[in-house]
């Protein structure tokens, strides 16, 4: 019997948000390539299960996880996507086939979404996984020192528990595709055999996310989308040690990039020509010296294609042993990651090789050393449904000097300075799905955002204000002094004026004897926090990871055991239970 082709169109006059009109879209593409395959194949798919975790933070390994899917719905199996978090221990014993897709997040730590997964995995009352086969996808930044961290303990951790590894872990650098490609074709090598074994579906279920990858961007960090920078306007004052800016980026054309509140953009930047020209002189060589293995001269290849300024593992590495730096040597050897981070602070790359001017390097070297230059990711300050057009980033120029010159930050440096209006600029966008403004518009929302972690509220307000969301909206905020940090000001006392923003808490720090952080604002209007947390908000959290979200994540314990008469265990799981509803969010860096 034929199947019904499904309906591939969605009425325009179905009031449906973008988020949920590409979602249908998507279901029915997926469900019409089921219909291609049962064609095809004379039946439905096949009973072959697989389920595919996911632990991401910025989403590389949720669309990495969703091709996944897409290939083996292709291939006739059945898939199921589950962020870690979601995945019960018991749940888990009972599956056959899994695949872990996950991501490391800063030094070593498991992603958000995949904390609690992993308490329960390494915990005492794990269950055994004898029926379990299983293989890890781990995604890293051989940048830190702890690389892939989170998907080799999950792989380690299923071994000690009794699953069989189907194919070997593959940890990927931030230049990943190639190696995520493979890892997929030796998974699905081991699964053809099965899937053609396996009896056919009953009723021939649609592989769920099938739908998902059909709707991805064709603009990616090797296929950007070529635009300019409309808008460079500084945010902070003149008295400011800061230097905060509002840049627009032109979304115009057929085929532009599309984005949600919450999401990131991703700017592929350009080194500083005045220091590609200072690591000309001190390397001793010409613009146009031919470097063995690459098409471009070596000043081109400095400009445009490695990362001249972050210093990696091994360029210290090799610093050590060719200057004989015995201190230097001891640190990397005992792996003193706090003595090694404060002989690197403020140091880049070209600082190393002038403070031992006796290193020299060849060209050979110099092209095995330096990483490819990647691009910088930035939370999107502005919402789609308001600004179809651009799309905004809020980002501080970091801007020093140390060693008798100026130090710049690869991206920030690069769009306050170095682009014009006319100069091309190349951008991609990173979905985030697990950062996004509430589906019920009735939700209370509390956003913890100091300084530029101010950014993504700024989108979730313009998308609470235009999709005429009635939940309440509460903003913390703060930086070093009103007169000129402020950043947004006028913007935010109109939305709390008007109405849409309904409380503004605000912290600066410098304009009293006494520093005073968003933390501390937290605590003092606990009792109205934990109303809202009662009452079913969501709460946010974007910025510094290394101390402001980990101070916020301290002091929203506090407030939840004080204010709820509970202890410390308890206050605990009543987060773990925010994050379990997706009620708890994080967008650090």
């Amino acid at each position: 019997m034929m199947p019904i082709k499904p309906i591939l169109t969605i009425p325009d006059f179905m009031p449906l948000s973008a988020e949920q009109r590409a979602w249908l879209q998507g279901y029915y593409a997926g469900m019409a390539m089921q219909a291609e395959m049962s064609v095809a194949a004379g039946s439905g798919l096949s009973s072959f299960a697989v389920d595919i975790f996911i632990g991401t933070q910025t989403g590389n390994a949720e669309g990495l996880a969703e091709d996944m899917a897409m290939t083996l719905g292709r291939a006739g199996a059945q898939s199921r996507l589950h962020q870690l978090d979601d995945v019960e221990m018991d749940d888990l014993a009972g599956m056959e086939n899994v695949l872990v897709i996950t991501s490391t997040y800063g030094e070593g730590e498991m992603p958000d979404n995949a904390h609690l997964f992993w308490e329960a995995l390494e915990s005492e009352t794990a269950p055994r996984l004898q029926a379990v086969k299983f293989s890890v996808l781990a995604l890293g930044d051989t940048a830190y020192d702890e690389f892939c961290a989170a998907g080799k303990m999950i792989d380690k951790r299923f071994e000690q528990l009794g699953a069989t590894r189907l194919a070997e872990r593959v940890d990927c650098d931030v230049d990943y595709e190639d190696l995520a490609a493979g890892w997929s074709e030796t998974v699905m090598a081991q699964f053809a055999p099965l899937i053609a074994e396996a009896a056919p579906a009953e009723g021939g279920a649609v592989p769920a996310p099938a739908g998902a990858a059909s709707t991805k961007s064709k603009w990616t960090r090797k296929n950007p989308f070529p635009t300019e920078l409309s808008v460079n306007r500084r945010l902070s004052g003149p008295n400011s040690q800061k230097d905060i800016r509002h840049y627009e980026v032109a979304l115009v054309g057929e085929d532009t990039p599309t984005y949600e509140a919450g999401d990131a953009v991703n700017v592929l930047p350009v080194n500083d020509p005045a220091l590609v020209d200072l690591w000309l002189d001190r390397l001793g060589m010409k613009a146009d010296s031919a470097v063995p293995g690459h098409d471009q001269p070596l000043a081109d290849l400095l400009l445009r294609d490695w990362e001249i300024v972050t210093p990696t593992k091994d360029f210290v590495a090799m610093v050590a042993m060719k200057s004989g730096d015995r201190e230097l040597a001891h640190v990397l050897e005992h792996n003193d990651k706090e003595t090694l981070e404060d002989f690197l602070w403020n140091k880049d790359t070209l600082d190393l090789l002038i403070d031992f001017p006796h290193i020299s390097l060849d060209l050979n070297e110099v092209g095995t050393l330096l990483r490819p230059l990647q691009h910088r990711a930035y939370s999107i300050s502005s919402s789609s449904k308001v600004h179809p057009d651009s799309v905004h980033m809020t980002i501080s120029t970091v801007r020093f000097r140390g060693n008798r010159r100026l130090h710049q930050g690869v991206a920030s440096g690069y769009l306050a300075e170095r682009v014009s209006d006319a100069d091309a600029l190349s951008v991609f966008m990173s979905p985030n799905k697990n950062f996004r403004v509430p589906k019920q518009g009735d939700a209370p929302i509390i956003m913890v955002g100091p300084g530029t972690g101010v950014a993504p509220f700024r989108a979730f307000l313009q998308e609470r204000q235009a999709t005429g969301a009635s939940g309440e909206n509460w903003l913390f905020f703060g930086d070093q002094t009103r007169a000129d940090d402020y950043i947004y000001s006028d913007e935010l006392e109109a939305m709390h004026g008007d109405g849409l923003l309904n409380r503004l808490d605000l912290a600066f720090s410098r304009d009293q004897a006494d520093k005073v952080y968003v933390q501390h604002r937290m605590i003092e209007h606990g009792k109205a926090l934990f109303d809202w947390l009662e009452r079913g908000a969501h709460f946010y959290v974007c910025g510094d990871a290394t101390r402001m979200a980990r101070d916020v994540d301290e002091a929203l314990h506090q407030v939840i055991a004080e204010q709820g008469g509970m202890d410390e265990d308890a206050a605990r799981d009543y987060v773990n239970a925010m994050k379990k509803a997706k009620r708890y969010a994080r967008d650090v860096y």
